[in-house]
């Protein structure tokens, strides 16, 4: 069965991961293990948040389309309908969003 769309439970955000630059800005194409390997990526749907003691919801702390730096480890790959590769991060484990500083 193939899924088109996942929503997260709980605290989880679903990321799509950037692409590794496969090539420079000159054309040269790089070798897969020259490719750097990059830790952010774009948030594509937000659980609810996180059930507290006192029978609060304590909101997830980014929103669809924010761009977050990732941990170097974690995160579980999920591939939906269209073969691409998400991944699955609890909201307590990402390291921040990104801004760009110019707007």
């Amino acid at each position: 069965i193939a899924f088109k769309k996942l929503r997260p439970l709980m605290n989880r955000v679903l990321i799509k991961k950037a692409e590794p630059l496969t090539k420079t800005k000159g054309g040269i194409l790089l070798p897969e293990n020259k490719q750097e390997q990059l830790n952010f990526g774009v948030v594509i749907a937000v659980g609810p948040g996180k059930a507290l003691d006192n029978g609060q919801l304590r909101p997830v702390s980014v929103k669809e389309g924010d761009t977050v730096l990732l941990p170097e480890y974690g995160g579980n790959k999920v591939t939906l309908g269209d073969n691409q590769d998400y991944f699955l991060y609890r909201d307590d484990d990402l390291m921040g969003t990104l801004h760009d500083p110019s707007k």
